[in-house]
């Protein structure tokens, strides 16, 4: 697919961006940084953003606020990037308006397709030429995006979308992160399965599958690598559901589209990956055992990163780094 932008696509988030942030069209919170790892040695960007806590929260008068609104529906100029591809567009590039990395910005569908349904061709193929065209120019590095689906998986917006965040803002000003990059490309790493060129990483302590991308996939290309993927994902949650009958996780109904599992996709101009999902989140203890909080993830646990909102959940996970297999056994399918 071809964007079809009047500038570089870089060029259009940054400026975007700089302007939104100075009109205070959106709300940037800076976060600190600190590099966890697995047993198995692999990194995890925590980042801790007390800002995040103060956030205004629902005063439980959901019945006179009304539905939920739809921040893709018609969203701010002070937002909108541009419509894609520009001569038939079936999606649009908007900031993010709550981002704690620069330049985060969303693909949305034009039309109110449904976040829990299976991603279409025109999804992928929208999606890869932004990855694409953010290459383009050597300057700016890699973009990574992610997608959630499903109530386990830290979706947010019911509003069909996939996020991108560049991996040199991820990586900016943090001496530490010179050790980390993006965990769906050293999945890469491992040998590719004979059944269908599907990769897992063993030292990972969750269940996930990667399947190396080549250099111009055309979209029958994409396509048939999300549906392996995401065959291999329900088969996981499949086998677990069957060979732990007293958890609580069950199939979610497919009728309509939907997907019949939570997961969570990742992608760069090189890597596809998935992870099913059986919980959002996972709780945080302390070197006592107390539980000082909890935390979730989303897409960007395939980054190789998590965040927390409150100092006491920043220390213990520092204090305590086997902590992080275990949240990610907890959130995930276990190995």
């Amino acid at each position: 697919m071809q964007l079809g932008l009047e500038e570089a696509l870089p060029s259009l988030v940054k400026a975007k961006f700089s302007t939104a942030k100075a009109n205070q069209a959106l709300i940037f919170s800076s976060t600190e940084l600190s590099i966890l790892r697995t047993k198995s040695g692999a990194p995890f960007q925590l980042r801790y953003c007390p800002a995040l806590a103060k956030k205004p929260t629902d005063n439980g008068d959901k019945q006179a606020k009304g539905p939920k609104p739809d921040p893709f529906d018609n969203p701010s100029s002070d937002l909108l990037i541009a419509d894609i591809p520009k001569s038939s567009a079936s999606h649009l590039l908007v900031l993010n308006k709550y981002p704690v990395i620069p330049q985060h910005f969303i693909i949305a569908t034009k039309l109110n397709k449904q976040q829990k349904h299976m991603l279409e061709s025109d999804d992928l193929a929208a999606t890869h030429a932004c990855l694409k065209a953010w290459e383009e120019s050597k300057q700016n590095g890699k973009l990574f995006a992610f997608f959630n689906s499903g109530d386990h998986s830290g979706a947010s917006q019911a509003h069909r979308h996939l996020q991108f965040l560049s991996v040199d803002e991820m990586k900016r000003d943090q001496q530490e992160s010179a050790s980390w990059n993006p965990l769906v490309e050293s999945m890469l790493d491992a040998p590719a399965r004979e059944d269908q060129g599907l990769r897992t990483n063993p030292g990972l302590s969750f269940t996930h599958f990667a399947l190396e991308l080549p250099k111009d996939p055309s979209l029958e290309t994409l396509y048939s690598a999300y549906d392996k993927l995401y065959a291999a994902a329900a088969t996981a949650v499949r086998s677990y559901i069957a060979s732990n009958q007293n958890s609580d996780l069950k199939l979610h109904p497919s009728e309509g589209g939907s997907s019949a599992i939570s997961y969570n996709l990742a992608m760069t101009t090189s890597a596809m990956a998935i992870v099913p999902r059986r919980n959002e989140g996972a709780a945080i203890k302390n070197k006592q055992g107390s539980e000082v909080g909890s935390v979730a993830l989303n897409g960007t646990l395939l980054a190789g990163t998590l965040m927390v909102k409150l100092e006491d959940e920043w220390n213990a996970l520092r204090d305590d780094e086997l902590q992080l297999d275990d949240i990610l056994i907890a959130i995930g399918i276990p190995r």
